[in-house]
């Protein structure tokens, strides 16, 4: 549980008056509220309507580390770029340790703005499991980026968290803030830098025979050697000319309004980049919400042909039991940490190419849990691992050639109210220059036909490659 964030009460808009701002923060008062350590000064400013795209264009190139999230049908969206604060761990305490982080985080944190509701955002990403190998992105990441555009609903804010340090720091950093803020205010609003070139061929390579690992653990699931196995599969390609980082993502948010939009940029060329359906868990003012979502079917190509593929979905035996699996497994987790989690009743979840089983959770979490608890609990459900869970995990390492990196893990935000929303990196691609990962997954159950599991990934990737392309 964090406490409340330190405040202190700035008489005007704070970035409005650099000079007053610098004399501010420098005042005993902030200095004495320090208490020995380096406190981050955290001031937020209204701003008017953007394209957090558009401003990711313009910064990119000078704040290689971004995190970005929109979801549209949603209205939120979130853009953190340069670096206040940052820890990565590894191992099979990466959550416990990224929770203290995040609490000396929290502690440090001293507010000078009028804007209560609005407090700095901790980015978080995790891998898939908790020792990865060969992935540009460590087992766990922490940021609190220096800058943060905020957008809830109809209304945006430019939050800037400076680290205390020395005076000529702050002052350079305030004057980069104005920098950063000139930047924002400019009224462009065209993000997409290179057209789009229907006639660009790729080259494209499977990472393993997909078919033949899921015939194989369907023979294994009839020996009962474990009933669910989720099997993913990779695809690299590599393309005449570089990827355009934003065009991707700007046509994955037009073509999955529905879904989260992300990328996460390492600082070295990596980005990780998809438009998930997935979320882990919202926690808002101490109420989580939690899906479960697993079992699916494509979209018709009219009305009539979408209602047949939605009740052959809800008729599918096979397809209710790998969605019963995942909502029991999720009400279990929730309940051994004292939680009482409700379900909504189930229906379908229908996106813009692909319709879901969909169980909305929901509990009243108690003021002891954090979120990351919650979040170390869940991963890995069984939608992206299988059950039981450790045998599953095994198996996984045992079909799978690559390392899933980010892929199926939990991506998301915490901020000083412990407000926080997760989801699962599916759908999901590691672009860097002119190569690129594709992944996706498939829930193996007994009833799985090879021919159409691959047929259900196979669909996933047209959605990821028409977005690079």
């Amino acid at each position: 549980m964090t406490s409340a964030v330190p405040r202190l009460s700035y008489p005007d808009s704070p970035i409005a008056d650099l000079r007053g701002l610098y004399n501010f923060i420098l005042n005993p008062q902030l200095l004495a509220a320090e208490k020995g350590n380096r406190s981050i000064v955290s001031f937020c400013q209204k701003i008017s309507p953007l394209d957090l795209l558009e401003i990711l264009s313009r910064i990119a190139s000078s704040y290689p580390t971004h995190c970005y999230w929109e979801n549209p049908e949603r209205e939120t969206a979130f853009l953190g770029y340069g670096i206040a604060f940052t820890a990565t761990f590894n191992g099979k305490q990466r959550f416990l340790k990224a929770k203290k982080f995040i609490e000396n985080c929290q502690q440090r944190i001293i507010k000078i703005d009028n804007y209560s509701e609005i407090t700095p955002r901790i980015f978080c990403s995790f891998t898939f499991f908790d020792s990865a190998t060969a992935t540009p992105f460590p087992s766990a990441t922490l940021t609190l980026p220096k800058f943060q555009i905020i957008k809830k609903q109809s209304e945006y804010f430019f939050l800037t968290n400076l680290l205390i340090t020395g005076e000529k720091e702050i002052e350079n950093s305030l004057e980069e803030t104005i920098n950063n803020l000139k930047i924002i205010q400019n009224n462009s609003s065209n993000c997409r830098q290179n057209p789009h070139q229907d006639s660009c061929s790729y080259y494209i390579r499977p990472t393993y025979n997909f078919q033949a690992a899921v015939a194989d653990a369907i023979q294994s699931i009839h020996a009962q050697k474990f009933s669910k196995i989720v099997l993913a599969h990779a695809l690299d390609v590599i393309s005449p000319r570089p990827f355009h980082l934003v065009n991707c993502l700007d046509n994955l948010r037009q073509r999955h309004p529905d879904c989260y939009t992300f990328s996460l940029g390492n600082g070295r060329g990596d980005h990780f980049i998809g438009a998930s359906p997935e979320r882990l868990l919202t926690v808002h003012q101490g109420q989580l919400i939690t899906d479960a979502l697993a079992g699916s079917a494509p979209r018709g190509e009219n009305a009539i042909e979408d209602a047949l593929f939605a009740n052959k979905l809800l008729a599918s035996e096979k397809e209710q039991r790998e969605h019963r699996a995942v909502s029991d497994f999720i009400n279990q987790k929730l309940r051994q940490i004292g939680l009482n989690p409700q379900n909504s009743p189930s229906r379908l979840l229908k996106l813009s190419n692909i319709q879901h089983l969909w169980t909305p959770i929901h509990a009243k979490l108690k003021p002891s849990i954090h979120p990351l608890e919650i979040v170390a609990q869940l991963h890995p459900t069984p939608a992206v691992a299988g059950v039981p869970t450790e045998i599953a995990l095994a198996q996984i390492r045992h079909y799978e050639t690559f390392d899933r990196s980010l892929y199926a893990a939990p991506l998301g935000w915490i901020d000083c109210q412990n407000n926080s929303e997760f989801i699962v990196g599916i759908r999901s691609a590691l672009i860097k220059g002119d190569q690129a990962r594709l992944y996706a997954g498939a829930g193996i159950v007994a009833g799985s036909d090879p021919e159409k599991e691959l047929a259900e990934i196979q669909l996933k990737f047209q959605a990821l490659l028409k977005a690079l392309t």
